[in-house]
């Protein structure tokens, strides 16, 4: 069968590899047109468009690029008409996919959502187009399912997170190699995680460097975004205690003592890593005033969301300087406050289901597309 897939963020190119992957196991005749990235590309088929040329943060930002939003939005359409796929599946990335499955349903073709948007956040309206646009929803998230089965009476599929999966899934680094490698000392490892976007790391990276020398015993180890260069990195770079190290994230957090992390998928991963971690958030002056008047939630980390209390701080905005990164990640380097967070991250992850995120799904998909057959 003929699969459409579209993802625009480096997150769901790991997910939408390791789904293509587990379609090949059930479809041997799978064929992929997608969005994505190197990583889905690496399992094979065609890649129309890469997510780099797609992210787009903020609310300022897309109004900024609205036009080549547009266009995108027109290529992509005309290209699954030329394609004609059995099944388009969609991976997040609500502001561009919900219009297409819009388009698609329409066009009678069969419409399935992996990782839902986050619409228990903000923007709730969106079910109405979702119950009307996606034929089947794949959530990952534990309280995704009764907050569309109970409050909106939308059948949705719970079907495990995948960064259990891909995480359980890495090989062992070994960390003498690694430390020689990337020219890193036997100090321990602060890793600090700003972001994949340029705007969003401009904004943290300068603040989480700003703590560098408070700490002459440790360590601060940037992890690099696939989707940038060295050369942006290196202009916020001062200190000789910081190293770079490009697209080796879960090398380095299975290595690492604590972790600043801007909030997103990145502060899940650090708490599967059993990583005691602070979570910080900055944004443009207006999509903060926009976001936070929009935004119905009690935290930002989906580490906090899950377990449904402040395990893990949050830094957002004003309260994200200096004075209070140094006073919380004290906390989080003694011992007595660091064992919290290892009983906390066990619980999370119980609470996240064993693995078989993309396995589930894919089984779910094939066997919905053959039936239709």
């Amino acid at each position: 069968m003929k699969y459409y897939i579209i993802s625009g963020e480096a997150s769901g190119d790991l997910h939408g590899s390791n789904l293509m992957k587990a379609l090949q196991k059930q479809d041997v005749n799978a064929e992929f047109r997608f969005w994505g990235g190197d990583l889905m590309q690496s399992v094979g088929g065609t890649l129309v468009k890469h997510y780099k040329a797609l992210a787009f943060m903020g609310f300022s930002e897309v109004i900024m690029n609205l036009r080549t939003i547009a266009k995108n939005l027109s290529f992509c359409k005309s290209d699954i008409a030329n394609y004609n796929p059995d099944v388009i599946i969609f991976i997040d990335y609500p502001g561009f996919n919900l219009r297409i499955a819009k388009w698609a349903k329409h066009k009678q073709f069969k419409t399935h959502y992996y990782i839902s948007p986050q619409i228990w956040a903000w923007k709730e309206g969106r079910i109405k187009a979702i119950k009307r646009d996606v034929d089947a929803m794949y959530v990952i998230l534990p309280f995704e399912k009764a907050f569309y089965e109970d409050k909106h009476n939308y059948p949705v599929h719970f079907v495990g997170h995948p960064l259990i999966d891909a995480i359980s899934s890495r090989t062992q680094v070994d960390e003498f190699e690694f430390r020689a490698t990337h020219g890193l000392s036997e100090k321990p490892i602060i890793a600090l995680l700003p972001g994949s976007r340029k705007q969003e790391i401009t904004k943290m990276l300068s603040v989480m460097l700003s703590v560098v020398d408070d700490y002459p015993n440790y360590q601060f180890v940037i992890a690099g975004a696939p989707s940038q260069d060295f050369s942006f990195y290196q202009t916020f770079i001062k200190q000789s205690n910081v190293h770079f190290i490009s697209n080796k994230t879960y090398d380095l957090l299975s290595l690492s003592t604590a972790a600043l992390v801007t909030s997103g998928t990145a502060t899940l991963e650090t708490a599967l890593f059993k990583v005691p971690q602070v979570v910080c958030y900055k944004g443009s002056w207006v999509s903060y005033q926009i976001g936070k008047r929009v935004v119905n939630l009690d935290y930002i980390s989906l580490v906090n969301l899950i377990l449904d209390k402040e395990a893990v701080t949050e830094l957002i905005q004003n309260d994200f300087n200096k004075k209070r990164l140094k006073k919380e990640l004290d906390i989080i380097l003694d011992d007595y406050e660091r064992t919290k967070f290892f009983i906390n991250y066990y619980e999370l992850e119980k609470k996240l289901g064993g693995k078989g995120a993309s396995q589930n799904t894919a089984q779910l998909i094939f066997d919905a597309i053959k039936d239709n057959d």
